[in-house]
């Protein structure tokens, strides 16, 4: 457990983190490709500008995560939580967000060029845009 820690510029590259509670730490410029994520609570951490290209993070928690300008092209979070998080100008390209939940994020300016979505993800998508679904 890791909670309100700070990783500022931390190599990371090589690590494993099982079930890893890091609610609330800062993780500014760490190194984070090829760090290995299973499972956890990231709810409140600071991941701007992460590089999470291809990561694993399906079922992590990363509510409330600063997760802008992130590169988290290819990755996998289906059925992560991201209630709340900050995804302002993040590059989902590619990525998976089936069942993921999008309670209160904004999409409308992530790079979604190839993101998978769900029908829950796509009308979250569309809300976020300014439309009503029905």
């Amino acid at each position: 457990m890791f909670t309100n820690c700070s990783f500022v510029a931390a190599r990371l590259s090589t690590a494993t983190l099982r079930g890893c509670k890091l609610t609330g730490s800062d993780l500014t410029e760490a190194v984070l490709l090829g760090l290995t994520i299973q499972g956890g609570d990231f709810s409140y951490v600071n991941l701007r500008s992460a590089d999470l290209r291809k990561q694993p993070l399906a079922g992590l928690r990363l509510a409330h995560a600063d997760l802008a300008e992130a590169d988290l092209t290819d990755a996998d979070l289906s059925g992560a939580d991201l209630t709340q998080a900050v995804l302002r100008q993040t590059i989902l390209k590619g990525a998976d967000l089936r069942d993921a939940r999008l309670d209160g994020v904004t999409l409308g300016d992530a790079l979604l060029e190839g993101v998978i979505l769900d029908l829950a993800g796509a009308v979250r998508l569309a809300e976020s845009l300014g439309a009503e679904v029905r």
